[in-house]
């Protein structure tokens, strides 16, 4: 049942007198016809009435009150279809007044290649085919990958595209460093390689547990029949699932929940969602609703909880829920979900033990992520304001990236990539190369190096095209740039180089655009170049650190490689029995003899190089 009310000067009055006392949604209108507002109500005139009272209205909602010309209601028999009714409604129409969350539909899935003789495993967003299998959804793009690597590292099956792995004559890199067992040129059967993909399928379907104890016969089997590689793979395996399951914590066999903080602060809103399934937390992320027209956070909180339950298609739903704060009227979402679902999920903020600790890592990361929301959105969003006037853009750029160069006298050469949106720096997507097969020295062959590798990956579709590309350097640097980019096809990055000006001094800088090849300086006051600065120094950080690291590394091990016979294999062993080279040096002669790959021979001549001064 439906009624509404209209006219040029909307008449509260008289629509109040005869609307209905049942439960229902409303649906408010501009003069225009424009939808502003769906809301629901347990008794319609009452909640209805509060917005034209003479008094007591927040800002928001008068301007919101302003503009209505037409209401609709739409009685329901229950709450609970009222909840589904409005939930439905802000879906479709998108209300400008309404809490609006992002779909779904982009989350990302692991796809698993059912067709093939040799399955492939592979991240996926979008449409879903019958042929395949799909795991998840994911929370997050790091979850995903950080999954397949997991997968790769221990069941070594492929992850390749369809041509690659069509057209290899011999193993690639993969297979080399022990993460594929090579299907492409036939170094392992289809019904071998297909054990591996049923233990994939069941460590992606939860069943660690049957999957260990499964491995564990496999391995006894082996041994039995004296196929000690194959044992030994198996233990390898078994060793990987036992460190996954001594990072989860699984109290009385549940651990299959959604860890919901909200916080609020000078009119922003920070909703975070901790995703914890087998008593894994597999990610965590950062919502941040306008909030348009509720007032009370109790209000905010449950539509956002409303909103992100039940508008997504193919969410992978928990048992359970802890809330930051508690909440009433909460049971028409319960039964709606109990409705959906077919089993109850259960809403609650009391907790103890490991799920007081998850509630906790929740709350803190909303209030830290809020408080970085408000100290840097406004002056990030000033800065790239003014980087799009400075260079005359028609759009606000949404991404930049910027490339530096470290070293020590030509050696452990390191690039650094970093990122930066519309929230700052984006270190998810920072990136380092360790570059190789250069002259010692030679800044420009590594910026070239670097920019190739990375762009060549982004052409493959493994990442984001910036709009802007920044190069620490002056036109050689930029130079390297270009004929990257004209070699690869790269065409709708801006290119812009950074010199450091005929003082060296920050705040001095001169910028020259690939475009034009024109100069600009600007003020030292100007956000825009406060932007740039900052992205500089960022990537002179991020290469610094890394090549840092690389260097301590090598003076770790750099014993070790100068003596004769000692291979990586060997400085592997070692350094991962003792813990490390100041283990190794301490350790006598029997004790370096009893680690693998490493006789009573090979043991004295260590030690002898070791001790030799």
């Amino acid at each position: 049942m439906s009624n509404s009310s209209s006219s040029d000067q909307f008449d509260a009055s008289a629509f109040l007198k005869q609307v209905t006392t049942q439960a229902g949604v409303y649906q408010m209108y501009d003069g225009e016809g424009t939808i502003l507002y769906v809301g629901k109500a347990k008794n319609l005139k009452n909640r209805l009435s509060s917005y034209f009272r003479s008094s007591g209205l927040a800002v928001k909602t008068r301007a919101l009150v302003s503009k209505i010309q037409h209401i609709e209601v739409t009685i329901t028999s229950t709450e609970m279809e009222a909840l589904l009714l409005e939930q439905n409604l802000i879906k479709q129409q998108r209300p400008p007044y309404n809490i609006l969350l992002r779909d779904d539909k982009s989350y990302p899935y692991i796809r698993l290649t059912q067709q093939d003789e040799f399955p492939r495993l592979s991240m996926h967003r979008g449409a879903k085919r019958k042929s395949d299998r799909y795991f998840g959804p994911f929370p997050n793009v790091g979850a995903v990958k950080s999954s397949l690597a997991f997968l790769q590292k221990t069941f070594r099956t492929r992850q390749c595209e369809d041509s690659v792995f069509g057209n290899r004559s011999r193993p690639c890199l993969q297979y080399q460093i022990n993460r594929c067992t090579a299907p492409c040129v036939g170094l392992i059967s289809a019904e071998d390689y297909a054990q591996d993909m049923r233990h994939v399928e069941m460590f992606l379907s939860g069943k660690s547990q049957e999957l260990i104890s499964e491995l564990v016969a496999d391995m006894e089997r082996a041994s039995e029949n004296l196929e000690f590689e194959k044992a030994a793979v198996a233990r390898d395996q078994i060793a990987a699932m036992q460190k996954v399951q001594a990072q989860q914590v699984i109290e009385g066999g549940i651990g299959n929940l959604d860890v919901v903080a909200y916080v609020q602060k000078n009119g922003v809103v920070c909703v975070q969602v901790l995703y914890v399934r087998e008593g894994r937390i597999l990610g965590s992320k950062s919502h941040f609703p306008k909030v348009q027209l509720l007032e009370s956070d109790e209000e905010v909180f449950k539509s956002f909880l409303e909103q992100y339950y039940l508008q997504g298609t193919e969410r992978d739903y928990p048992r359970e829920v802890l809330l930051s704060q508690p909440l009433t009227g909460l049971e028409p979402l319960a039964d709606a979900l109990r409705q959906q679902l077919g089993y109850t999920i259960v809403f609650q903020n009391q907790c103890r033990g490991q799920r007081n600790k998850w509630l906790q890592l929740g709350k803190n990361a909303a209030a830290e992520n809020l408080q970085a929301r408000l100290v840097s959105k406004q002056n990030v969003q000033q800065r790239f304001e003014a980087l799009q006037q400075v260079l005359g853009l028609e759009q606000m750029p949404e991404r930049l990236e910027c490339f530096d160069i470290s070293h020590s006298h030509g050696e452990l050469t390191t690039a650094s990539c970093v990122v930066f949106d519309g929230n700052g720096p984006l270190k998810s997507d920072y990136r380092r190369f360790n570059i190789e097969g250069i002259t010692a020295g030679d800044d420009y062959a590594a910026m070239a190096q670097a920019l190739e590798r990375r762009y060549t990956r982004l052409q493959k579709g493994e990442g984001v095209f910036p709009d802007i590309l920044l190069v620490d350097g002056g036109k050689g640097q930029m130079t390297q740039a270009r004929e990257v980019f004209a070699e690869l096809g790269v065409s709708d990055v801006l290119l812009i180089g950074v010199a450091k000006g005929s003082t060296r001094k920050a705040g001095f800088e001169t910028l020259l655009l690939g475009d034009s090849g024109r100069e600009l300086s600007l003020d030292s006051d100007n956000p825009a170049l406060h932007l740039i600065q900052h992205i500089r120094d960022e990537a002179h950080r991020f290469a610094i650190t890394g090549h840092k690291q690389r260097r301590d590394k090598k003076r770790r091990t750099s014993r070790l490689e100068d003596i004769p016979g000692i291979g990586a294999k060997r400085r592997k062993a070692l350094l991962h029995h003792f813990g490390g080279m100041q283990g190794v040096e301490k350790a006598s002669i029997d004790d370096l003899a009893r680690v693998p790959l490493i006789s009573k021979k090979i043991a004295e001549e260590i030690y002898g190089a070791l001790h030799s001064h």
